[in-house]
């Protein structure tokens, strides 16, 4: 639901976001999967009554979402990540939520670049390619991955997600200031100085930092640890 929140805020206020990497966001239900209106009417209905009636038939997303067998399991022993069907009221809030983003993709302004695998089945690749031919926006880049799940970032072989990241990085490298953060937290006689509206470059930052191990979650294990100069 990041996707979704992020389109939500920028629905709010257009100038809330400078920009967004989106992926595999879910800003509208497939057809393929989006319930009957009489459904949604009976369980409108009763959603006040047994809210957290878990009564929505839903496959496993974890199996659906993360293709790399060890980082599954990784995501499926992880205690604080809910593993259930989805409760009554949450999966109408979520429909909700939904329907109003697809009523106003044609209201997205804001520079964006949508990824999606191709063989995401928990959210349905044609969703990603109606918002970048719906929005409204002057710079908006969408790149499918075949043979790639929902997971893009987390769930997918290391190569895969290290070209993931390249492609993410890249399109950020050409629209944000190179800018460090060294540069953003420079002593001032006033105290630190202030940059409003800098996006700091990626590459200017993890430059410096040598990385090693494997990515779990998107994330690689730092050799070495940095820490602050405050």
């Amino acid at each position: 639901m990041g996707g979704a929140v992020a389109l939500l805020l920028h629905k709010k206020d257009p100038s809330f976001w400078n920009g967004a990497v989106l992926v595999a966001p879910m800003c509208k239900i497939s057809e393929k999967v989006k319930p009957h209106p009489v459904v949604v009417n009976i369980l409108t209905k009763m959603e006040e009554i047994i809210p957290k009636w878990k009564i929505v038939p839903t496959k496993d997303v974890i199996d659906s979402a993360f293709k790399d067998p060890i980082k599954r399991e990784v995501i499926r022993n992880n205690k604080l990540i809910y593993q259930d069907k989805p409760r009554l009221k949450t999966a109408l809030e979520m429909l909700r939520t939904s329907i109003s983003l697809e009523d106003g993709l044609n209201e997205v302004i804001l520079p964006f670049f949508v990824l999606h695998g191709e063989a995401d089945i928990v959210t349905d690749p044609e969703v990603s390619k109606a918002l970048y031919e719906k929005a409204s926006s002057k710079d908006k880049t969408i790149k499918l991955y075949p043979g790639m799940w929902h997971g893009l970032t987390s769930g997918e072989p290391d190569e895969n997600i290290e070209i993931v990241f390249a492609d993410i990085t890249a399109w950020l490298d050409k629209r944000c200031n190179a800018v460090t953060f060294e540069q953003i937290l420079r002593p001032s006689n006033q105290g630190f100085e202030k940059f409003d509206n800098v996006m700091v470059s990626m590459a200017a930052t993890s430059s410096r930092t040598q990385s090693n191990g494997t990515y779990l979650c998107g994330l690689k294990r730092p050799r070495t640890q940095r820490r602050s100069a405050m």
